[in-house]
């Protein structure tokens, strides 16, 4: 075809196994190579690439959906095995890529409508095919990322120069500042060259250390005449549509939007208004960078699945209860995700997970009580759980921890947030607490907190897709206390481990976070030893310090609470209680009087 259009990618290599490819022709004389995956009798998911990308960017995502869909990606025109128009100039327009996807869809789905998903530039393409006539009845559902409309951009825009409020200006110069790379896009020759030269060559690495993409077979060889090609995007559209947006750009299907927090070239505040624009919206946010299919494609599967399962023809309904937009402060942000919460039988634990279940999450309780975990669980899904499990584990036994960890990853998949809660307590002079007393409270508080972190932070770590592990300390880690030498000794151990921890794990996108409470009204006050007494002094202290902790009334919900926010925020050491404030403040500004207090021994 040395007379024919110009192909963009000759020694591109296609690293999606097992894909069925071909090519289709459109009106225009552009071939497309399209990709399909999976059991053409299932419901079809298309996914669509982003710039500078091509459709390989989706292989960790159509690898987890070919299963349960009938999974069709095709390189865009000018990129990946499809080729590029004559002349570059005009031939990428959202209208002439609207032709393109038509001319897919009567390919692989001729009789059904496509669950339309969108990354980047494939996102923005996206929203014109769902808010154009001419795809009505063709797209049954559209999940967006990383990509507005333009149109509605434009309109965001000019309410925003129309009424130009300091917060309003505030957030017009942010995404300027975010979009620095549209203006370089639109200058002459300058994006070619560099793409075709040190930008091509050094992209992999870029994205690997600001994105944290993990390595493998992506960018493709195409990346240079791709990125090149790609540029058109933005001169052909960007300008025009800002400056004249459409007035009918309303959205004909149900639409899933995930946000990522992390994303360094969209602001979250563009989608403010989207509801507007998208009556049917399921909103949708991820702890991550831009690129999300690499880097979350976990996550990305499970709703892109739930949604499309939701919203077949016949479903019944907008979507099922477990996907129901919710209504807390953290309602976008846990949906999905999967929990384990140790110590989750009663108290901080049972709170956490009940918490962590409102927002929408899967939820594994954990405990040694099997019965108290069976009742958070169940409670849990109740609360609003995608999903909820109880498991019974010491964990304090090391071997069983790792079990657990595996049991785990295989029926539920890898964790996204760990919260080592499970704890005891022990009471009384270091001289009066034997080595027992001594190996029982090392071995719950700190020793249960070692062997989670190995396990479940291996299994975060290899997945390389982020995570949170949190970690329960205490007040008692900044105050030394004589009537407390083996409690608080395990408790700044947990305090150091995750400081240590989450230097080590910060490289690899996974957060840690130390939470210390202080006096919270849980049952630990009921088991906890008081070495050097008889059983019946013993229980006397348990009765008179859970009716002291009764009396503070801080209940642990407040403490669930700070746990989703230091997840949300990535807050190293979260001190909750007044009094835990208050210590922690002490240690730093007159350790001399934090060692002074810690002589005097409380009369219980």
């Amino acid at each position: 075809m040395a007379n024919g259009p110009e192909r963009s990618g000759d020694t591109h290599e296609p690293v999606l196994p097992g894909a069925r490819e071909h090519r289709v022709r459109t009106a225009e004389g552009v071939e497309l190579c399209v990709a399909e995956l999976g059991d053409p009798s299932h419901p079809t998911v298309l996914l669509l690439h982003g710039y500078p990308d091509s459709k390989e960017v989706w292989a960790p995502v159509a690898a987890r959906l070919r299963d349960r869909f009938h999974v069709v990606l095709y390189d865009v025109r000018g990129c990946g095995r499809s080729s590029a128009p004559k002349p570059l100039h005009g031939g990428f327009t959202l209208e002439k890529l609207t032709d393109d996807f038509l001319t897919v869809l009567d390919t692989v789905s001729p009789d059904a409508p496509v669950h339309l998903v969108g990354h980047d530039w494939g996102s923005v393409q996206g929203w014109e095919f769902v808010t154009v006539a001419r795809t009505q009845g063709r797209i049954a559902s559209f999940t967006s990322m990383s990509g507005p409309s333009l149109d509605h951009f434009g309109h965001w825009i000019r309410e925003r120069l129309a009424k130009p409020t300091p917060r309003r200006v505030a957030q017009l110069l942010n995404q300027g500042v975010k979009s620095w790379y549209v203006g370089a896009l639109h200058t002459p020759v300058l994006p070619e060259a560099a793409w075709r030269g040190p930008l091509g060559r050094s992209w992999p690495r870029i994205l690997q250390r600001l994105e944290k993409v993990p390595p493998g077979p992506y960018p493709t060889a195409s990346l240079p005449t791709d990125a090149a090609h790609g540029a058109w995007l933005y001169r052909d559209n960007v300008r025009a549509r800002l400056g004249r947006p459409r007035e009918d750009c309303h959205a004909h299907a149900p639409v899933q939007l995930i946000t990522p927090t992390g994303d360094a070239f969209l602001s979250e505040r563009l989608y403010d208004d989207l509801e507007r624009w998208a009556p049917r919206l399921t909103r949708r946010t991820l702890p991550a960078k831009h690129w999300l299919p690499r880097t979350r494609p976990d996550q990305l599967a499970l709703w892109i699945a739930g949604f499309a399962a939701a919203h077949e023809p016949g479903a019944g309904g907008d979507a099922p209860p477990a996907a129901a937009p919710r209504t807390g402060r953290y309602a976008q942000r846990f949906g999905g995700q999967l929990v384990v919460v140790t110590g989750a039988a009663s108290g901080i634990g049972r709170a956490t997970a009940l918490a962590f279940a409102a927002a929408g999450a899967r939820v594994v309780a954990v405990d040694r009580d099997g019965e108290g975990a069976a009742r958070t669980a169940e409670t849990a899904r109740r609360a609003g759980a995608t999903g909820a499990w109880a498991e019974t584990v010491d964990v304090g036994d090391g071997q069983a921890v790792e079990q657990l960890a595996e049991r785990v990853a295989a029926e539920h998949g890898v964790v996204d947030v760990l919260v080592n809660n499970a704890g005891t307590g022990v009471s009384g002079d270091f001289m009066d607490t034997s080595v027992e007393e001594w190996r029982k409270v090392l071995d719950v508080n700190l020793w249960g907190v070692i062997h989670g972190c190995r396990t479940f932070g291996r299994q975060m770590a290899e997945r390389g897709q982020g995570g949170h592990i949190v970690n329960t300390a205490s007040a008692i880690a900044f105050q030394p206390s004589r009537a407390l030498p083996a409690y608080a000794t395990s408790k700044a151990a947990v305090l150091m481990l995750s400081e240590c921890l989450r230097a080590e794990l910060a490289g690899q996108g996974i957060g840690v976070s130390a939470i210390c409470p202080g006096v919270v009204d849980t049952n630990i006050t009921a088991t906890t030893r008081f070495a050097g007494t008889d059983t019946a002094e013993e229980k006397r202290r348990q009765d008179r310090t859970a009716k002291l902790y009764g009396m503070r009334n801080y209940p642990p919900e407040k403490v669930a609470a700070a746990v989703l926010r230091a997840v949300v925020r990535d807050e190293a050491v979260v001190p909750v209680t007044p009094e835990a404030h208050g210590a922690r403040l002490l240690s730093r500004v007159s350790p001399g009087a934090a060692r002074a207090l810690a002589r005097v021994k409380p009369r219980l």
